[in-house]
């Protein structure tokens, strides 16, 4: 029945003209729309970048095939090359891209912050990473997938300015749910490591964007289990001393890397300190030249991501090299203080999988592959010091539920470990100096003398 009332017609027109009008409804949708579209162009990114990765260390295996002695001239002269164009032609392409997205949410300035999110840096990231890893780089593809995410997510944002933090984080996080086929790690890793906050107003439309990246990375792909589904389990009792002992070696190691890390790119003191600074593309020269000694040495078994590896060691299927751990840790370290785009999750993984495959030879009757997650997560976390991040990701890297006790505990004791070498989360540590530098305060003085 109508109402008649004028008190009642009175309020529902203002009902009505608090409601959305037009104008507010159409930006509603219009943002919410910016996030699907860009999620949609962050899981294709994706897919390009496996694509090209792939097919780049296929390339680098064919050389190797005709003479592993090759690598002595094509990864230095590659490294070389690729830190020079990221300097030069791509500037903030370097390094694995998310210290890049990190300074870019704490920078208030529009400009600055778009030349580190910019579409020429991502189209640098994906081009320059490429070329690493076809030099037989020790890097991985899924930390330049956040960069390339955030910018493609920041470009897509031009129609709401306000929201651009929100749009960076759920690049970010749609790039690392994308990557990994990894919906739950990507959230994750958004509110522990990029925001290191939960942010109620823009955690619908993140979530919207990794589906969003997700789908479209089923749709281009299929469905599939980045590690492959595995059943191993940790009886409890006397097989549960493998959690402390990878989760406090993980955690030394991890760290260890971090402070090397954070050290170079702080700068070094005495003459190795001006080599770095003051020719880089030579420094670079010189640590592809490390990384081609250490391919050497394990019969090529240290360059590209590790991914292979690492599932080898997993599942028994393949023998890996006796140094696989150790080399490939030092091979990665030398790869990201050389300054050439590349990530650390994939190489980081294989590191912590040989760490494991190690310490389950100590170990009689106790699964292998069970102890090699125990140490991907101990390593991961000990890099990270990003500790549920590195567990999640693992865990739906291999469909694995029976293990997530374990890996809890095992992240939890690498997070303290690592603490104890390097005070300093690594992404936010090498973030700190780039917000610094565009926020024209002075950086931090060379050295690690306190937590960030």
């Amino acid at each position: 029945m109508p109402v008649r009332d004028g008190r009642g017609a009175l309020r529902v027109r203002g009902i009505v003209r608090r409601l959305p009008g037009s104008r507010d409804l159409v930006g509603v949708w219009v943002r919410r729309g910016l996030f699907l579209v860009g999620g949609i162009a962050v899981g294709a990114a994706a897919v390009l970048m496996a694509v090209l990765a792939d097919a780049a260390q296929a390339g680098f295996r064919a050389i190797l095939a005709v003479s592993p002695l090759a690598a002595l001239v094509l990864t230095p002269v590659g490294f070389g090359l690729a830190a020079l164009l990221a300097r030069t032609v791509f500037p903030n392409s370097q390094g694995s891209g998310i210290p890049q997205v990190i300074a870019a949410r704490d920078i208030e300035d529009a400009g600055a912050r778009h030349g580190l999110i910019s579409l020429r840096v991502a189209v640098g990231k994906i081009v320059v990473m490429t070329l690493g890893l076809f030099c037989g780089a020790s890097t991985g593809r899924e930390g330049p997938t956040v960069q390339v995410g955030a910018a493609l997510m920041a470009a897509a944002g031009r129609l709401a300015p306000e929201r651009q933090r929100g749009l960076l984080l759920a690049g970010g996080a749609a790039g690392v749910a994308a990557a990994f086929n990894t919906p739950l790690a990507g959230i994750v890793f958004g509110i522990e490591e990029l925001s290191r906050s939960y942010e109620a107003k823009t955690s619908s439309l993140i979530l919207g964007a990794i589906i969003a990246a997700g789908l479209t990375s089923l749709a281009l792909v299929g469905n599939y289990t980045y590690f492959g589904t595995t059943a191993d389990t940790l009886p409890l009792g006397r097989a549960w001393a493998v959690v402390p002992v990878c989760g406090v070696l993980g955690g030394l190691f991890g760290g260890a890397f971090s402070r090397i890390v954070i050290a170079v790119a702080r700068g070094l003191p005495g003459m190795a300190g001006r080599v770095v600074t003051g020719r880089p593309v030579l420094f670079a020269a010189l640590c592809g030249l490390g990384v081609a000694l250490c391919g050497l040495a394990t019969d090529g078994h240290v360059h590209g991501t590790g991914y292979e590896q690492a599932k080898a060691l997993l599942h028994g299927t393949a023998d890996t090299h006796a140094w696989f751990g150790p080399a490939k840790f030092v091979a990665t370290t030398l790869s990201s203080i050389s300054g050439i785009p590349g990530g650390l999750f994939a190489p980081s993984l294989a590191v912590g999988a040989g760490l494991g495959a190690e310490i389950a030879g100590l170990f009689d009757g106790v699964p292998v592959g069970a102890v090699v997650l125990v140490g991907m997560v101990a390593y991961l976390t000990g890099v990270l010091q990003a500790p549920i991040t590195s567990f999640v990701i693992v865990s739906e890297m291999t469909e694995n539920h029976a293990l997530v006790i374990p890996l809890m505990v095992a992240a939890l004791i690498a997070d303290a470990t690592s603490k104890l070498v390097c005070p300093e989360g690594l992404y936010h540590a090498l973030a700190e100096p780039m917000v610094a530098r565009l926020a024209g305060r002075p950086a931090r003085e060379p050295g690690l003398s306190g937590p960030a």
